[in-house]
């Protein structure tokens, strides 16, 4: 009987979710940052199509200078001051970026949501090392810490190990934020009459405990995206990232170390931020609206 009824509950989550997300294109603002998120993602995607050889700083076809052809792809954007083309640093440096935040908020907010779950449920010493753990982390500086990891891991640091320092500090506050949702639904009568009947210590955090967070934790999945990609390109600018491989950040750092400004290349400077500025406003407004949809007195507003 267990295994008959399987398929039914994914059907039944499976049909859950695309009412949610029916509901939600008919606001607006969802239907604009999900355009816009589209977009970012398909030129991302455009990446797949760079010549390897430009996939690096400081590399580049040696039997192929600079051009003067400004109708090929390749000069679409024109080039930088050693002759690599924008258009591939920027569809390539986009991509990684994009990596960079959905990994961080893969890791990060999922480990938050894992320990504010346990804390919030947990009694006696567990309880007490975990908000330990949770409030020391949430003391540390942010910004600061990172820029000592970065400094002091620089000579190994790769696309794949930055996400991993970034969830070092990105799982804090969303474990608080969760353990104090994980509270207020513990006080309720139900979770002490799931007790009584027997419902294991899991059963009750699967169950009963977790679709009250499910909502903000998807907000929260989706603002961490944008927490990481801005990290990330602080760090860059302030020369602590990856400056071999292309993401936004360092796009904009070598951009700033040739004087791209001063020197009047806008073609190399204005990528980078109108992707950061469009992915931050495509986010925010997926983001504002599922806060919007899970606030019942807001709904009419969006």
């Amino acid at each position: 009987m267990q295994g008959d009824n399987m398929p039914l509950n994914f059907r039944v989550v499976f049909s859950s979710i695309l009412s949610v997300f029916h509901a939600l294109l008919s606001y607006t603002r969802f239907r604009i940052g999900l355009a816009i998120l589209a977009v970012m993602v398909l030129l991302s995607l455009a990446s797949l199509a760079a010549p390897p050889a430009y996939k690096r700083w400081y590399s580049y076809p040696k039997d192929r200078p600079p051009q003067l052809d400004f109708t090929t792809i390749d000069l679409l954007l024109g080039t930088t001051s050693n002759g690599r083309p924008v258009v591939y640093i920027a569809v390539n440096a986009l991509a990684n970026s994009l990596i960079i935040g959905v990994v961080t908020a893969l890791i990060g907010s999922h480990i938050g949501l894992l320990v504010g779950l346990l804390s919030g449920v947990s009694k006696g010493y567990k309880e007490s090392a975990t908000v330990l753990l949770i409030d020391s982390f949430v003391c540390i500086p942010g910004l600061p810490l990172l820029i000592v990891l970065a400094m002091a891991l620089k000579s190994v640091m790769t696309i794949h190990m930055l996400p991993l320092i970034l969830s070092v500090i990105a799982w804090a506050w969303p474990a608080r934020n969760v353990r104090s949702i994980t509270l207020s639904v513990v006080g309720r009568e139900m979770i002490n009459l799931a007790r009584f009947s027997g419902i294991k210590f899991t059963g009750i955090i699967l169950y009963e405990v977790l679709p009250y967070v499910l909502g903000w934790h998807l907000t929260n999945f989706i603002n961490t995206i944008i927490w990481a990609i801005g990290m990330e390109t602080a760090l860059a600018i302030f020369g602590l990232s990856i400056l071999s491989e292309d993401t936004l950040g360092t796009m904009i750092y070598w951009a700033l170390n040739y004087n791209a400004l001063f020197r009047g290349l806008w073609w190399w400077m204005l990528p980078p931020v109108v992707m950061i500025i469009s992915i931050f406003i495509g986010l925010y407004l997926i983001s504002s609206s599922i806060a919007l949809y899970l606030n019942p007195r807001l709904r009419g507003h969006a």
